[in-house]
């Protein structure tokens, strides 16, 4: 049975045994094949618990939301998994002493390099078409004024209206890819200004045009489709339902597509269905190095997150579990249980 609220620990462990609510989150919480459960919060669990001396039972739940609903319906006194304080969780539930901080991160598929997609996204997005008018708008205005200052005494610019600015902008189109036209050649002065002002800002343009979409392709096609946050919003993203992630990309308004687990999100990548998926960066780190998934993990991280053990409203034990778990933090035990499940500190 479910030990009473507000009852201290020395006698929580006499009367009955505390409920813990969990869910599989690797590294965090892992269940093996037997039913038992390891991990870095269920290690950490179970040394405060021998601290206080507590009697528990661990109890699986489907999601973190189940697992914080049950807290608040006191069908679990305690939830330990990976478990991300936010301001809407701690309204519902109390959190103990944050013990682990990291952040999203960002899956993006491993064969992105065979892939042209990224390449096709980038050369038909705002900001490519965006530079490409800029250029085209400057070739433009160079030509209707090499029309205007020639059209009276170059034969190669009269003919009419739509004669001479087609030749106009020709001549612009070649001076801008470093082509001569011998049969198109500026004779007055203010023309001949301008093409030589043309000239040269059209190599400075072509080149810094140029090199920017390089850089852009090339890190499209070899980093993938996701370098910075802002790339969130020209890519498929998907997430688990009911996360902080959930919440985190809501408030700055990016659109995405909600999978019922992390496994399912791998195979949405896998798939293609999505673009990227996000999820708690050590979660994700650890499915792939552990899993063998075809997917990557992106050196973006966004939204810093704090892992901690919920607690009922009316718990009695926050007090003591934040003294034992703060021993557990500054211990050489905390340093090695880290290593062994993530390979660092």
């Amino acid at each position: 049975m479910s030990a009473r609220a507000g009852t201290a620990p020395e006698d929580t462990a006499g009367t009955g045994e505390l409920v813990v609510g969990t869910k599989d989150a690797p590294p965090f919480a892992i269940k093996g094949e037997q039913g038992d459960w390891r991990g870095i919060s269920i290690d950490l669990w179970r040394r405060i618990a021998d601290k206080l001396k507590l009697q528990y039972r661990f109890v699986e739940a489907e999601s973190v939301t189940a697992l914080l609903d049950g807290v608040r319906a006191g069908t679990f006194d305690v939830a330990v998994a990976a478990i991300t304080v936010t301001p809407a969780r701690e309204q519902q539930v109390d959190f103990s002493t944050p013990y682990f901080h990291t952040g999203t991160g960002i899956a993006v598929q491993s064969d992105r390099i065979a892939s042209w997609m990224p390449v096709i996204r980038s050369i038909t997005s705002y900001s490519f078409m965006q530079a490409l008018g800029a250029l085209l708008a400057l070739a433009l205005l160079t030509g209707v004024l090499m029309w205007l200052f020639e059209r009276r005494t170059n034969e190669g610019f009269g003919g009419g209206v739509v004669r001479g600015l087609s030749s106009g902008v020709f001549w612009s189109a070649n001076a801008m890819t470093q082509r001569v036209d011998a049969s198109i050649i500026p004779v007055t002065l203010p023309g001949r200004i301008v093409a030589v002002i043309w000239m040269v800002l059209s190599v400075i343009a072509v080149a810094a045009f140029t090199a920017a979409i390089t850089s852009t392709l090339t890190t499209k096609r070899l980093h993938g489709m996701v370098n910075s946050l802002g790339d969130l919003s020209s890519v498929r993203v998907g997430i688990i339902q009911g996360t902080a992630t959930e919440d985190a990309l809501s408030r700055m308004r990016f659109k995405y597509r909600t999978v019922p687990s992390a496994n399912d999100g791998f195979e949405a990548l896998r798939k293609g269905t999505i673009d990227a998926f996000a999820y708690d960066r050590p979660i994700l780190a650890w499915m792939i190095r552990q899993g063998g998934l075809s997917a990557d993990l992106s050196e973006v991280t966004f939204e810093p997150q704090d892992y901690a053990i919920a607690l009922r409203n009316d718990s009695g034990l926050r007090k003591q579990i934040n003294i034992a778990l703060l021993e557990a933090e500054q211990s050489e035990w905390w340093k090695d249980i880290q290593f062994r499940y993530l390979g660092q500190n």
